[in-house]
């Protein structure tokens, strides 16, 4: 059985204190029994809920998983030749040379 991680002591033993004091208010419990069904029914559910905290994988059973989930490549579609547009550009000496346009002035 392999070790547990820092991860799932954590939150298995943040559960058991938390829901140990969640139920013991909530129950307002004092006698020995209530007390004991209390502290039991908490460790079950931090046990519980450390062993649901995903374990890390090795790399291999991640490389073996990643290649058994990718999906087949794409049938290759031939891509289309783009056509070059023309454009037509205006030098700077004919823009200053053009002549001034005059309008008239309403009175």
């Amino acid at each position: 059985m392999p070790r547990p991680t820092a991860a799932q002591l954590a939150y298995g033993s943040f559960t058991v204190i938390f829901s140990t004091l969640a139920m013991l208010l909530l129950s307002q419990t004092s006698s020995g029994l209530g007390i004991a069904v209390v502290a039991f029914a908490a460790l079950a559910l931090g046990l519980l809920v450390s062993l649901t905290v995903p374990q890390p994988k090795s790399r291999a059973a991640a490389a073996a998983h990643a290649a058994a989930t990718t999906a087949p490549a794409p049938a290759v579609v031939p891509q289309r030749r783009r056509v070059p547009v023309r454009r037509e550009t205006v030098s700077a000496a004919a823009v200053s040379s053009a002549e001034p346009v005059r309008e008239r002035s309403t009175p």
